[in-house]
């Protein structure tokens, strides 16, 4: 059961030396019951009181990686029901199914829509995460043939191996090699046998049993056997099961301290129906899922999903922005235009797009406002004449410009007459309303 500040700063040395980083041990306890901070920030705890906490500190969602390289996936360290309550804080793996019975022609596709799935977002790379190689055929070398290829086409791309032969999983683990991918399969009738493979590959395992009780006694034994990293499937497949298995495993995990059901969990959303799926998968993202499973991988999927697991797992509590400077927007000149803006992400990436779609070179100065938007920023008092006069002046920028004219968000009209005042030399130039209207306005303006 998770321990109170008080109870935990009763494990504490109680000597404030500060060596942690914080005032004094009561604020470190806090810090430690809220799970913002490490017991390895005290270098004088006992070597008991650190086991005591340590166990106390983990979070009702065990840690669970898999794959390897740059695009390592991370699930699992979720400590709240609600987004709102804290954050989110492992976004949920998006995976493609490719079964081994597959033609070598759909397969190479499937692959390759993976590999072109990446796209920017608000300066984030989103992609499909990983690939589920499921193992239907029966034929143990077919399987090999299909492994080979994914790691042959996508060799950086995590892989879950969703198979339940004892002996297949053992000869595509040794084939694998470093990759440590999700052996997905431990089943009632062969968790012994998988289990013991799991361990001497040290990747983690994936088990399915029909509902929660199950499941639960079935990760028990699991875990019994040695294996520690899980995922858990309790055979939920329609959007209402889903929903109703994955709230109470969730619950259970943070509410009840309950360590059976205290693992990532695995949905496979595969459909027919294109759209169908697409809702299924978003039910899982929305209520918990760390993996979800898809039959294909078309970008406007990609596009739908990638943005609603964006948005979903963003922090609430801190703006997305971006770092203040001064930007380039193609090969801007001493006498480009100066558009001002502020650093909210969503802003920034709108008018930029805005500008890089019209080839008019200009240099776009971002204003550390909190990560606010311009009228947010403008009411709170952050972006005002003073404030936008004296980054333009430090920027440096004033000194590589021949031509000194500032553009300024058309919603704040009212501000020009008095950054005149502040930026002698400087012509202020009032601009559109909506970013969509830029390119309009940067090609018709006067020269």
């Amino acid at each position: 059961m998770a321990l109170s500040g008080v109870q935990i700063f009763k494990l504490l040395p109680k000597t404030n030396c500060k060596k942690c980083g914080h005032p004094t041990c009561l604020a470190f306890a806090m810090k430690l019951a809220q799970r913002q901070a490490s017991v390895d920030a005290c270098p004088d705890m006992s070597d008991e009181s650190r086991g005591l906490l340590g166990a106390a500190a983990e979070p009702p969602i065990k840690t669970v990686t898999f794959g390897a390289g740059p695009h390592v996936c991370t699930m699992g360290e979720e400590t709240v029901l609600y987004r709102h309550e804290k954050k989110f804080v492992r976004p949920t793996v998006i995976a493609v199914r490719i079964a081994d019975n597959q033609p070598d022609a759909g397969i190479h596709a499937a692959l390759a829509d993976v590999l072109n799935s990446e796209i920017d977002r608000i300066g984030q790379k989103l992609r499909i995460d990983a690939i589920l190689l499921d193992y239907v055929s029966g034929n143990s070398a077919r399987y090999q043939q299909l492994l080979e290829m994914v790691m042959a086409q996508a060799p950086d791309v995590p892989m879950i191996l969703s198979v339940q032969d004892a002996d297949v999983a053992e000869t595509a683990l040794r084939s694998a090699g470093t990759k440590k991918p999700l052996l997905h399969g431990v089943i009632a009738d062969n968790f012994e046998a998988m289990s013991q493979v799991a361990l001497k590959h040290k990747v983690p395992a994936g088990i399915i049993a029909q509902g929660l009780d199950a499941v639960a006694q079935l990760a028990e034994k699991v875990k019994g056997i040695g294996v520690s990293e899980l995922v858990i499937d309790s055979g939920a497949r329609t959007a209402g099961v889903v929903l109703r298995d994955n709230t109470l495993a969730r619950r259970a995990a943070i509410k009840k301290n309950f360590k059976a059901l205290g693992y990532p969990v695995i949905t496979f959303a595969g459909r027919d129906d294109a759209m169908l799926e697409t809702l299924v998968a978003m039910t899982g993202i929305a209520k918990y899922s760390s993996i979800v499973v898809l039959n294909r991988s078309e970008q406007w999927r990609n596009l739908a999903l990638f943005t609603y697991r964006q948005n979903i797992y963003t922090d609430p509590q801190v703006p997305m922005q971006v770092e203040q400077k001064i930007y380039k927007v193609g090969e801007p000149t001493p006498e480009s235009p100066v558009i001002i803006t502020t650093n909210f992400s969503l802003t920034y990436f709108i008018v930029a797009g805005e500008i890089e779609n019209c080839r008019v070179p200009v240099w776009l100065a971002v204003m550390d406002c909190e990560g606010m938007s311009v009228l947010t920023a403008w009411a709170a008092g952050k972006f005002t004449p003073a404030k936008i006069a004296q980054f333009i002046q430090e920027s440096g920028l004033p000194e590589q410009l021949t031509k000194k004219e500032l553009v300024i968000p058309g919603y704040l009209a009212i501000l020009s007459g008095a950054l005149e005042e502040k930026l002698p030399g400087w012509t202020v130039t009032v601009g559109p309303r909506e970013a969509n209207a830029l390119p309009a306005f940067l090609k018709n303006r006067p020269q």
